[in-house]
């Protein structure tokens, strides 16, 4: 199934790397949407558009971005672990670390994006966002980087195909 007209094909659970590239794709359009919520806010003020775009970001964080981190905090980064490689066991020990990073700063920029949902927008919180936006940033580029092209060389057709199907599963709850 194409995503646009001549676009290519979207990745399925059948090539979960693919998919949690594909995934860090979305993060980084949401991150781009907090931008614009940032430019918006001043000039608009909190109108229905940013009350849409703010929806939109809770909504994808408290769901694919809660089953992208779960995809890979129970699925993924234990494989890599059981290959018992250094280079493996450094990177995972700290993406969990950022991961927890990752989840306070969304604890501090969701209430933020709260009030623009309820049009009750005294000051939004820029820094907070800006941090959020960052931390993900550097986290995607590093998973990019180093994380998704290690688990390609260390992990098994039937290691990514369990994968695969515990991603999948995992939507289906």
């Amino acid at each position: 199934m194409n995503n646009l007209i001549g676009s290519a094909p979207a990745p399925s659970f059948d090539a979960p790397l693919e998919m949690l590239l594909a995934c860090h794709g979305r993060i980084q359009a949401q991150c781009a949407t907090l931008k614009k919520i940032m430019l918006h806010l001043p000039r608009q003020g909190c109108d229905t558009q940013a009350q849409q775009a703010a929806t939109n970001i809770v909504r994808y964080f408290d769901t694919a971005g809660v089953y992208h981190h779960q995809d890979e905090e129970k699925d993924l980064f234990p494989l890599l672990l059981a290959t018992n490689t250094t280079e493996a066991n450094i990177l995972i020990y700290r993406l969990l670390d950022e991961h927890q990073v990752m989840e306070a700063a969304w604890q501090t920029l969701r209430p933020f994006l709260n009030e623009v949902i309820e049009g009750k927008v005294i000051a939004f919180n820029n820094l907070a966002a800006d941090h959020f936006i960052a931390v993900y940033d550097r986290h995607i580029a590093v998973e990019n980087a180093q994380l998704l092209p290690l688990a390609k060389q260390l992990l098994t057709a039937e290691q990514l195909a369990q994968l695969g199907h515990n991603m999948a599963a995992r939507r289906m709850n």
